[in-house]
């Protein structure tokens, strides 16, 4: 087991993963955590002057992508391939900066998985075995351990998969699990035998050993890894029964491989895609002796698939192991666990419609450790960090100083030498060791106080009241400390410190240009974040008896006749055309309405549609939304407005 220390720099070479994605919905502000972790550890190391790429892909085989797309009456590849822009969309949205996303459904993955499995057969690794699976009547299916709950047969707590227990950890097999059910029926499945392929993990033991010993782990992953290879260890069943959406087993017929085999496969299989297309050999890249180191990023929920079935996979093929591992905990909602229906969840895409992505990336990274804690997004304290930090301390340095540069023509002097600039100059170091060990809520801590430091220093010398000469000189100094902040701030929130280092007119903003002097001439300030209001998420509705509701309940709901006068796409919303409506004596309202996949904005002016005029203004991040235009969907995806029949005047009440 090894810890980082001080950061090692001279040209090294890094390929970082997170965990794959799951291709039957959106991604969650979960997803986005370990998305911003990993992002925020990849742009420090690429400004540290080190190779550090970044992959990863969508996790896309398995029963619940079947049954999804049996839901939906698309087939799984029609479902996946939609998922997929979905999900780039998304972290596009929150700049994850990715070397390449990629797709568990590959001919690079199938190849990669197949030849993994070959390695193992030779080294005299796999088996089969008849065993007794849980089988669904009903729907004439072996059941995957996901598709299973029931009661943990070791601490007892009700409504666990068939795979591990939730509430303590355990693993175990599935006919072990009490009183199971079949979550897709709901009927009690039996037992049938049928043959499985199955992975030595015991012959691995010394291997995996010696591999938690010589890896980057943190000790309380290392110390539950051990208790599983110490005292549960045994062979591992990597084949599944058809029906089953992945890869057949060579050689066998009806067998697939277990989406947790070619899974993190699909880590290889996504450098293995990008390197095909630089002309660069995967050897070079994860062969056994490569140069470059491998981090991934996971959640603490599959540390046990990383921990062990992944190494000993590797370990049984040519390709080279882990470097580290690095394991976060979960995120709550306002501290609970995320759930939408009451109104502790959100998905990524609506969350990034209320507020700047950059200020969640920003907030994140102020509660973010190495440790394996959960964190809480609480949104009182993410609207008053953010203002207090970002706005009230970083920012504020910039806009108070630019003006009296804007005096001297944008001209900054050219000797800004200071005791200020010395001290943010020689934090550089701790800074760095932070953003290596993943500490990245003290390197905001310590940044924060640099600019604390440097408002101080506005305020005593101030600039206001002194001559212009002498206001330049203490400005020049002041945006010199905000230079080298949002320098260490870059990798954190790429986007607010680019328009920082155009503001300063300057592209030299690597670790390495801390210490060095601003150009004379800078642009003007133009303001970079608002401040936040209160954050208002949406919820959904619980309706009580059959969604019955009574005749006053309706009544309460002001629908209205509404004129489109003006739609206008909104910059930086995937989803949201902007409407000005006119509504009779009721006036103009503005709408933000989710519509833009299916209406281009030249198309409403003048449709007349059905307002819910009383419903309480909601402030997003793009503006003031007053009310909601009323529209139906379907399955596919079509989005349709709602419109009273010709003759309907604007303002007119629907009764």
């Amino acid at each position: 087991m090894l810890y980082m220390n001080a950061p090692k720099k001279n040209n090294r070479k890094l390929i970082v993963t997170m965990a794959l994605p799951y291709a039957n919905s959106s991604l969650h502000l979960g997803h986005i955590l370990e998305a911003v972790q990993t992002d925020i550890w990849v742009r420090y190391q690429n400004q540290n002057n080190n190779e550090c790429l970044y992959f990863c892909a969508d996790d896309t085989h398995g029963t619940p992508v079947m049954l999804k797309a049996k839901e939906l009456n698309v087939t799984p590849q029609e479902l996946i391939k939609k998922v997929q822009k979905d999900h780039q969309d998304t972290y596009k949205l929150y700049n994850i900066n990715f070397t390449n996303f990629h797709s568990t459904h590959s001919d690079e993955n199938k190849s990669i998985s197949e030849d993994i499995y070959k390695s193992a057969l030779h080294n005299d690794l796999i088996s089969k075995e008849s065993i007794n699976q849980l089988f669904d009547t009903k729907e004439e299916m072996f059941l995957s351990d996901r598709f299973i709950k029931g009661t943990c047969p070791k601490c007892g707590a009700q409504d666990q998969y068939g795979d591990g227990c939730g509430a303590c950890n355990a693993v175990y097999s599935v006919e072990d699990l009490i009183n199971p059910t079949s979550t897709i029926s709901g009927t009690t499945p039996i037992i049938k035998e049928t043959e499985h392929i199955f992975f030595d993990l015991p012959k691995k033991r010394d291997s995996l050993d010696r591999f938690l010993q010589n890896t980057i782990l943190q000790e309380p992953i290392v110390n539950k890894l051990k208790e599983w290879l110490n005292d549960d260890l045994k062979k591992w069943d990597i084949s599944r029964d058809a029906p089953y959406f992945g890869f057949e087993i060579p050689g066998e017929k009806n067998k697939y491989f277990y989406v947790w085999l070619d899974a993190p496969i699909g880590y290889i299989a996504s450098a293995k895609n990008w390197a095909n297309k630089n002309n660069i050999s995967i050897e070079t890249l994860w062969g056994k002796e490569s140069e470059y180191e491998i981090h991934h990023f996971i959640g603490k929920d599959i540390s046990y698939f990383h921990g062990l079935f992944w190494p000993a996979l590797l370990d049984s093929s040519n390709y080279k192991l882990p470097t580290g591992i690095h394991v976060h905990g979960f995120l709550t909602l306002n501290g609970e666990k995320m759930s939408k229906s009451k109104g502790t969840g959100i998905m990524a895409k609506e969350f990034a419609e209320i507020c700047d992505p950059e200020t969640l990336r920003y907030y994140f990274a102020s509660k973010l450790n190495n440790k394996v804690e959960d964190l809480d997004l609480n949104l009182d304290d993410y609207v008053q960090k953010i203002n207090s930090d970002l706005v009230g301390k970083y920012l504020n340095i910039a806009s108070r100083s630019s003006s009296f540069i804007k005096k001297n023509n944008n001209k900054l002097i050219d000797e800004v030498d200071s005791s200020l600039l010395d001290k943010i100059i020689s934090n550089k170091e701790r800074i760095l060791n932070y953003f290596e060990s993943r500490e990245f809520s003290k390197a905001v801590k310590l940044i924060m106080e640099m600019a604390d430091e440097t408002n101080k220093y506005i305020n005593e010398n101030t600039p206001w009241k002194k001559e212009l000469n002498e206001s330049v000189e203490i400005s020049s100094i002041a945006l010199n400390a905000f230079y080298y902040l949002s320098i260490y701030l870059k990798p954190i929130i790429p986007n607010i410190t680019k328009a920082a280092f155009d503001f300063l007119n300057t592209e030299k903003n690597s670790f390495d240009d801390i210490g060095k002097k601003l150009n004379k001439d800078i642009n003007n300030y133009k303001p970079i974040l608002s401040r936040l209001d209160k954050i208002e998420l949406p919820k959904e509705e619980k309706m009580e008896d059959q969604n019955i509701i009574n005749i006053n309940q309706f009544a309460d709901i002001d629908l209205r006749v509404a004129k489109i006068i003006e739609a206008s796409n909104v910059e930086g919303a995937d989803k949201l055309l902007k409407l000005k409506l006119s509504v009779g004596d009721l006036g103009n309202r503005q709408v933000f309405a989710g519509i833009k996949s299916a209406y281009d904005p030249s198309d409403l002016n003048g449709k007349l549609v059905i307002l819910v005029s009383n419903l309480a203004p909601r402030q997003m991040k793009f503006g003031l939304s007053e009310g909601m235009v009323l529209a139906s969907s379907d399955d596919k995806g079509g989005i349709y407005l709602i419109s009273p029949d010709s003759g309907a005047e604007e303002g007119q009440r629907v009764k």
